[in-house]
């Protein structure tokens, strides 16, 4: 009696655990094969809408407040790549940068970030409650910038440069310590890169490092060291730069790069048991993957059940 009361319950946990564990394969699978995951942003954990444009320029700004001023950087660049950019977008974007550079003392990358907002609008100051240091900045800047004829300055009918793109292949795994060596391919029709680097971090969390990446006949290359190479993933983008080191290409950015999985080969996972046709599911958990092991009872033989009965165990392991 007892266990026909128990039998729907169990059945339904057990169709719930594959369930799952058919969606943690397809995830890790789709891991492997080197696809981009899903990024939740501290606004997103808030909510259910997108990260867009306008959230990199609040995180961008926040993480400016936050004294965290590369890292801003980082995300400011991201966010000045984005297709489709308004012009208060961009100015926003342009006064954050120069802000950072400005910050720290980094005179001729904010002065590239407050010529670019001048060539959109020649006309914006910044309000008097601004601080007097990023003011006096800004009028200097925008007295060297007209005198030397406005480089730049954006007219409605001028043809638009030649975009700049780089391509590159991700690989999906490496093994842990392993050095990561990467290529990029440069196309710049009209010559307006002066450099491209490669950032990269350790997990998912904090600044990225930087590696400058010497371009040959359109060819780049550069390698990850194998200290930065842990479990369980290392994230990774290039960026190119023109001569104000200002962005104007990336493959990947600070919000959405490109992963390489790097699995934890210590072993270890959960287990779970999974009854199907009648017993007892439990479960018990280990340290790394996941792995899903079954108890199957076949149909009874000749004899009735209990005579010649068949049973047989399925294991499937998820590694990291």
């Amino acid at each position: 009696m007892l266990f026909a009361r128990l039998r729907k319950p169990i059945a339904a946990l057990t169709i719930l655990t594959c369930t799952n564990a058919m969606v943690l394969l397809d995830a890790r699978r789709a891991f492997a094969l080197g696809s981009p995951l899903v990024h939740v942003s501290a606004q997103q954990r808030g909510g259910a809408q997108p990260a867009g444009r306008q959230d990199l320029i609040t995180r961008g700004k926040n993480l400016f407040d936050d004294q965290q001023y590369e890292e801003s950087i980082q995300t400011l660049s991201a966010a000045l790549l984005r297709p489709n950019n308004t012009k208060e977008q961009r100015i926003e974007i342009y006064r954050l940068l120069a802000y950072n550079y400005i910050t720290l003392n980094r005179k001729e990358e904010a002065e590239s970030a407050a010529r670019g907002l001048f060539a959109i609008d020649p006309e914006y100051a910044l309000p008097l409650s601004e601080s007097p240091r990023f003011r006096d900045f800004f009028n200097a800047a925008r007295t060297k910038w007209e005198a030397d004829g406005k480089p730049g300055l954006v007219q409605e009918q001028a043809a638009p440069a030649a975009p700049v793109s780089l391509a590159h292949t991700s690989p999906s795994q490496v093994e842990k310590d392993a050095q990561i060596p990467l290529s990029v391919k440069l196309s710049d029709p009209d010559s307006r890169t002066q450099s491209v680097k490669l950032f990269y971090r350790t997990g998912s969390k904090g600044k990225f490092e930087s590696i400058d990446v010497a371009i040959v006949d359109g060819q780049g290359h550069a390698t990850i060291p194998g200290s930065a190479v842990q479990p369980p993933l290392v994230e990774y983008y290039f960026q190119a730069f023109d001569k104000g080191s200002l962005p104007i290409a990336a493959r990947g950015d600070a919000d959405a790069p490109l992963r390489v999985a790097v699995p934890d080969k210590s072993g270890g996972g959960w287990i779970v048991p999974v009854a199907i046709g009648g017993g007892v599911l439990g479960a018990a958990a280990l340290v790394g993957g996941l792995a899903l092991a079954g108890v199957f009872k076949g149909s009874a033989g000749p004899g009735g059940p209990g005579n010649g009965a068949r049973q047989s165990t399925v294991s499937v392991s998820i590694g990291q």
